[in-house]
């Protein structure tokens, strides 16, 4: 069950409350974790249990996102106040410099914590903000198009596909590589996370300038992309590695670009390995 905290986050009109949902699980040194644009916090369930054997996992719904409400009006989505915000967040609840992993959106805020040393380690999967132009409009106009056709479907129409193979294929397969693997009620759910998803397009608007260019120096920070990732293309974890030179470059292979259903045993194994 989720957790919602609220917590004061400074705004050019002054303090803004903000409230977010979070899960928190297992023992160990605390390890946040953040998911991508348009899902919620149990895309990392596949790999929760495994992690919390080891460590104090906290997996957050990202304001906007999930059951967590948008930022209030003087926020932003811009890199600056995200990380601003999730520092309140770890602060709020006593995580003393978490380690990090994030997937996509989650991925580039997880590098910008570890850039600001705010964290402990980095674990960036498929991280957004490596691309080009061209790229990057590629990526938008594809989760646009994954952000209507959600918006589109009645839901029984969702729940009736979610019961076949070919179903959950129709629904989920840009973001899996083995989209067979999750549960219909998994696949439900994060289609209708992705439909009512009130920060989306705030993100997304915030998101069209964004490029991490600068070095993440004196932590460990591993970037591990999946083969067959048909958002963010794999050729972007090589910038990446250009950008980040004492990075590990990790390829996960036949995993999409939300690789934690692809290969938990594989995802969970970079994590740990690098929050060591």
């Amino acid at each position: 069950m989720a957790t919602t905290v609220s917590f004061s986050v400074d705004s050019p009109q002054g303090p803004r409350t903000v409230s977010v949902a979070y899960e928190r699980t297992g023992a160990g040194e605390p390890l946040l974790l953040l998911h991508g644009i348009g899902h919620h916090r149990q895309a990392w369930d596949p790999v929760l249990s495994v992690l919390a054997v080891e460590r104090d996992v906290t997996a957050i719904d990202l304001p906007g996102f999930g059951v967590s409400p948008e930022l209030p009006d003087g926020l932003t989505y811009d890199l600056p106040t995200m990380v601003k915000v999730l520092g309140a967040f770890c602060e709020e609840i006593g995580l003393d410099r978490p380690h990090v992993a994030g997937n996509s959106l989650g991925g580039l805020l997880a590098l910008s914590l570890g850039r600001e040393k705010l964290v402990r380690s980095v674990t960036a999967l498929s991280p957004a903000g490596f691309w080009t132009e061209g790229e990057r409009r590629y990526a938008f106009g594809t989760l646009r198009a994954m952000r209507r056709a959600a918006l589109s479907m009645p839901v029984p129409l969702i729940e009736r596909l979610s019961h076949s193979a070919a179903g959950r294929t129709a629904l989920t397969s840009t973001i899996y590589a083995r989209p067979g693997r999750r549960s219909p009620g998994a696949v439900v759910a994060e289609t209708l996370a992705l439909r009512e998803a009130t920060g989306f397009h705030r993100t997304l608007a915030s998101g069209g300038s964004v490029a991490f260019t600068d070095d993440v120096p004196g932590l460990p920070v591993t970037v591990a992309w999946g083969s067959r990732d048909r958002i963010l293309l794999r050729r972007q974890g090589i910038r990446a590695k250009h950008t980040i030179p004492d990075a590990r470059l990790v390829r996960l292979p036949g995993c999409g670009h939300v690789p934690m259903s692809d290969d938990p045993a594989r995802v969970a194994r970079v994590i740990l390995d690098t929050s060591r």
